[in-house]
């Protein structure tokens, strides 16, 4: 099947779950007046139309032209209205079986009266039938989450949250100890339509008086051109041992369109040159050894290795870590952290702590003191914050950025305060 016919197959999708949401609209609008009802009705449609067109248009027109504006928030906009009906339509559903059941039992049993006072049947003018409720209950459900999301993007998309950790490494030299590290990840430039949230962020980022600072990767969503309007910004980022980074999945370009290999391969190129013009270490499949004193611990940090859902395995471990085998630490810079139990873990025993983003905890769940869910913990084990196996660790940051959905519902965007003790 062609892009546009699943493009279109996708449209008559949206359409027709429009039309088996509208039944609940249409039940909740009984006893309303002609001219409401007809206003519901031409607002319903009219987006829906809008919707419809909106999904049609990439076969018309490359996604990449449209104004950023519209790629980062409109389609999102449209989206969450999609989803919300979606969730909506779950509850119709349950309308219709209860609907089919007691059609069915009508063959099998008598109906019985609707209210009865002292022996006579009478109709209550206040009762609500047990289906109309239910349109009730989904048109509710389905405001919800559209509720949720809309706030996701209007607040919680740049609601900075500084997390603090502190780790212990037996290993550590003194020298090193308390050494205090600033980790961010996930930054996905090309969704910011402004720089002025990123301004805040940075601003964070200094105020914690880091010694060094790590970014591990996904710096941009496909192509290098994307944080040309952040630079400025993200170059000020400073720590006294430097700023230290890493390639995510999105950095390679893997999800763009390219007019040939040799344009993907210099759009990389590109974004390489961009981390060093910001004064920030790229960490190739490489080492280099952290000094403070006479004492010193290797940082390694490789290129993008996924262990889930097909991600490309860019990153080699044995190269990076290759010399690095006498230091009393290492660190590792590694995107994605199914590379930890994939091969970390099993092969590189001596790696004290790896640091890790890429899940954005999903962007959506709950976190409270003692309790933390999110839809991400089915796909990753380590999704967001610290996990401990034996001697070995690893911290999964929740990104700074975000992706498809410009917001955060419950899963707030995080910069890393992490000190290192060696007891």
């Amino acid at each position: 099947m062609s892009i546009s016919l699943r493009i279109l197959f996708i449209g008559i999708i949206v359409v027709l779950i429009d039309l088996y949401f509208y039944q609940a609209i249409r039940t909740i609008m009984i006893g309303s007046s002609i001219t409401r009802k007809n206003i519901v009705f031409y607002i319903y449609w009219s987006f829906t139309f809008f919707s419809f067109l909106l999904f049609l248009s990439p076969t018309f027109f490359s996604f990449a032209d449209f104004p950023k504006f519209v790629r980062v928030y409109l389609f999102a906009f449209v989206f969450m209205v999609l989803l919300s009906k979606i969730i909506g339509s779950v509850f119709l559903a349950v309308d219709d079986i209860i609907r089919l059941f007691r059609w069915i039992g009508s063959y099998f049993f008598a109906k019985s009266p609707e209210i009865s006072i002292t022996g006579e049947t009478v109709q209550s003018p206040h009762a609500i039938s047990r289906l109309k409720f239910l349109n009730y209950v989904a048109v509710g459900m389905a405001a919800l989450p559209f509720a949720s999301f809309l706030y996701g993007m209007v607040k919680g998309a740049f609601d900075y949250k500084i997390h603090r950790v502190k780790v212990v490494l037996p290993n550590l030299p003194s020298s090193f100890n308390g050494l205090k590290i600033v980790q961010i990840s996930d930054i996905h430039s090309g969704s910011f339509v402004s720089a002025s949230p990123l301004e805040e962020a940075v601003k964070l980022i200094n105020e914690q008086n880091a010694d060094i600072v790590f970014f591990t990767g996904d710096l941009v969503n496909d192509r290098a051109v994307e944080v040309e309007p952040l630079m400025n910004t993200l170059a000020k980022i400073t720590a006294p041992m430097g700023v230290f980074s890493t390639l995510g999945n999105h950095d390679y370009g893997d999800y763009a369109t390219w007019d040939s290999a040799e344009h993907k391969r210099a759009n990389l190129e590109d974004l390489k040159k961009k981390h060093h013009e910001m004064g920030w270490k790229l960490m190739m499949n490489e080492h280099v050894a952290l000094q403070r004193g006479e004492d010193k611990i290797a940082l390694i940090g490789i290129e993008n290795w996924g262990g889930k859902m097909g991600f490309p395995k860019y990153g080699d471990m044995e190269k990076a870590y290759a010399g690095a085998e006498n230091y009393p630490v290492k660190l590792l810079l590694s995107h994605d952290p199914s590379h930890w139990d994939k091969q970390v873990r099993a092969e590189y025993p001596d790696v004290d702590i790896t640091f890790s983003g890429h899940t954005h905890g999903f962007q959506f769940g709950i976190e409270i003191p003692g309790f933390k869910w999110s839809p991400s913990q089915y796909v990753y084990k380590e999704w967001a914050g610290l996990y401990t196996e034996g001697k070995q660790h690893i911290y999964v940051n929740r990104g700074l950025g975000f992706l498809g959905y410009p917001g955060r519902v419950g899963i707030l965007p995080e910069i890393t305060v992490m000190e290192l003790f060696n007891s």
